[in-house]
C-alpha cells in the first residue's frame, strides 16, 4: 500500500492543473476589502459541489468549511486564506488577467484560495486516515484595517470547535518555486494606519504673511515625526518603521490651501513601544500645531499586532517539510517590515505563518503590490503538498 507521504504527493499533482484553473478564476474576478461577495459565492458552490459541509457570511463574505477525520482524536487545525484584492490596476496582459478595473490579486491571495480549495479536496480523499477536525477559513478583509481576521474572531464562530493549532502559507516572489519558508518567533511586525489634518489659514501664495502656509507646516510635521521615531530606535534598538505614503493638498501655484492631508503606516515589533510611539505621534502633533498656531487632528486606526510563530510549531514543521520535501527545499528568514492580520489567530491557538516559493529560478522577482506581479503557477503544488502534509502529521501530535 502506498505511503501517506506519497499518497498525498501524488494527489497534490493530480490537483495541479484545478488549483491553477481556480487561481486564474480568481485572478479574473478580483474584489477589495469587505466586497468579496462574487468570490464567497464561488467558493461556496465548489465547496457544495464537492460535498464539503462550510458555514458562511461570517465577518461579512467569510466562510468557514469543515472536513471530520473518520480516524480516532479530536484535535483541531485550522488553515486560513485571504479572499481579498488590492486597488492596483493591472498592466499584465494575459488570458487571467483582472477584469475588474482598478482591482489586481497584486499579493498572492487568488493562489492562497486556490491552494486552500487544493488542500481541502486532497484532505477530503484521505480523512479515513486521520483522526480531528480541519476548519478551512477563506477570510475577508486582510489588507485592510480592522482586519478580517479580528472580525472574524470577535463574530465567535471559532469557538465551536475551537482550533488548537491555526496555520497559514503565503506566497513569496524572493523564494524560488518548489522551495518554503520559515521564521520562528517574531517575523512580521505590527502595523498601524496614520491619519493627520492640518487646518489654518489658507490664501495667495504670494501673500505668505497672511497664511499659515499648510503644506510648509505639514513638511516640518513629517521630517520632526521621522526624526523622533529614528532617535527612539536607535535608543530602544527596536526595529522601527514610520512610512507616509500620502501629502495632499488642494491648491495651486498661487493658492495655500486651508488643510492639508497626511497618510502613513506606523510598524515596529515591540507591543510596548507600538502604544508610546503612537502617543508620541499625537504628542508631536500637538507641539507643531501650537508652535504654528494652526489645527491638527491625528487620527489612528488600530491595525495589525506583532505576527508571533508558535516555536514549536515552527521547529515542527521545518522538520517534516525536510522530511516532504528535502532539506535543500527549505529556506529560514528573518524579521520583516511588512504585517498580516494573521497575527490576531495567535491570541486563541498557537499559529504557525510560513512561505512559499512563487518565482521561477534565474528570474527577476516580480514585487508584491504592483500592477506587473504574478506568479510561477508551479509553485501552488508545493503549497498543496506541503500545508496537507503538515496537517496530516499536526493531527497526530499529542497535546
Amino acid at each position: 500500500m502506498t505511503g501517506i507521504k506519497e499518497q498525498i504527493l501524488n494527489k497534490s499533482i493530480d490537483l495541479k492543473q484545478e488549483v491553477i484553473d481556480l487561481r486564474r478564476h480568481f485572478h479574473r474576478n478580483p474584489e477589495l476589502s469587505y466586497q468579496e461577495t462574487e468570490t464567497s459565492k464561488f467558493i461556496c458552490s465548489w465547496l457544495g459541489k464537492n460535498g464539503i459541509s462550510f458555514r458562511k457570511g461570517i465577518a461579512g463574505t467569510g466562510i468557514i468549511a469543515t472536513i471530520k477525520g473518520e480516524g480516532d482524536g479530536n484535535k483541531v487545525i485550522a488553515i486560513r486564506a485571504e479572499m481579498d484584492a488590492l486597488p492596483v490596476t493591472e498592466r499584465n496582459k494575459t488570458e487571467y488577467s483582472s477584469l475588474n478595473a482598478g482591482m489586481m490579486h497584486a499579493c498572492g491571495h487568488d493562489a492562497h484560495m486556490a491552494m486552500l480549495l487544493g488542500t481541502t479536496k486532497l484532505l477530503k480523499s484521505i480523512r479515513n486516515q486521520f483522526g480531528g477536525t480541519v476548519l478551512l477559513i477563506f477570510q475577508p478583509g486582510e489588507e485592510k484595517s480592522p482586519g478580517g481576521a479580528r472580525l472574524l474572531i470577535e463574530s465567535g464562530e471559532l469557538k465551536d470547535p475551537c482550533p488548537d493549532i491555526i496555520i497559514a502559507q503565503h506566497i513569496l516572489p524572493e523564494l524560488e518555486t518548489g522551495k518554503v519558508g520559515y521564521k520562528s518567533g517574531r517575523y512580521m511586525a505590527s502595523c498601524d494606519e496614520i491619519y493627520i489634518t492640518i487646518t489654518g489659514k489658507g490664501g495667495h501664495a504670494a501673500l505668505p504673511l497672511l497664511t499659515t502656509d499648510q503644506i510648509y507646516i505639514a513638511s516640518i510635521l513629517v521630517v520632526r515625526l521621522k526624526d523622533r521615531m529614528m532617535a527612539q530606535q536607535t535608543k530602544n534598538k527596536i526595529p522601527t518603521v514610520l512610512g507616509i505614503g500620502r501629502i495632499s493638498g488642494e491648491g495651486a501655484t498661487n493658492v495655500i490651501p486651508e488643510s492639508v492631508y497626511i497618510a502613513g503606516t506606523f510598524r515596529t515589533f515591540d507591543e510596548k513601544w507600538r502604544k508610546e510611539a503612537l502617543t508620541l505621534i499625537s504628542l508631536v502633533a500637538a507641539e507643531t500645531a501650537r508652535e504654528f498656531s494652526v489645527k491638527i487632528d491625528v487620527n489612528i486606526s488600530e491595525g495589525y499586532p506583532v505576527l508571533y510563530n508558535d516555536e514549536n510549531l515552527t521547529s515542527k514543521a521545518i522538520e517534516l517539510s525536510k522530511e516532504l520535501l528535502g532539506e535543500d527545499k527549505i529556506e529560514t528568514y528573518d524579521i520583516r517590515m511588512s504585517s498580516d492580520d494573521f497575527s490576531f489567530y495567535a491570541s486563541i491557538a498557537p499559529s504557525l505563518y510560513y512561505r512559499i516559493g512563487i518565482r521561477k529560478k534565474d528570474t527577476e522577482m516580480l514585487k508584491l503590490h504592483t500592477a506587473d506581479f504574478d506568479i510561477d503557477e508551479n509553485g501552488m503544488e508545493t503549497g498543496v503538498t506541503n500545508l496537507s502534509w503538515l496537517v496530516y502529521n499536526f493531527l497526530q501530535l499529542e497535546g
